[in-house]
């Protein structure tokens, strides 16, 4: 019984893993609240997103802690913007108006 109990836990854990989210990020940045903004992390980099919920167009941009910036983009409603980084001190801030 406890062999059956330890695989099937494997088994679930194993199931997460390879399910799991991107991680998501509260609200950061001078965004409007109608961007979301979440954040992804592989084995080599670290990746920042930011969707345009609004209703209008918006200029954003990624918000990396210790270093530089994404570059400002012009999002249209329901785009989808990025900003790719090694992994390491940078931490994700979220996203803001430009």
């Amino acid at each position: 019984m406890r062999k059956t109990l330890t695989a099937l836990a494997a088994a679930c854990c194993a199931l997460g893993a390879a399910t799991a989210p991107a991680q998501a990020v509260a609200p950061a940045g001078n965004a409007p609240s109608c961007v979301v903004v979440w954040q992804t992390t592989g084995t080599i980099t670290k990746t920042g997103y930011a969707r345009n919920d609004c209703s209008r167009t918006l200029r954003l941009k990624i918000v990396w802690a210790h270093g530089t910036d994404g570059q400002c983009h012009t999002v249209r409603p329901g785009g989808t913007i990025w900003s790719k980084v090694a992994r390491g001190v940078r931490t994700f801030d979220g996203a803001n108006s430009c």
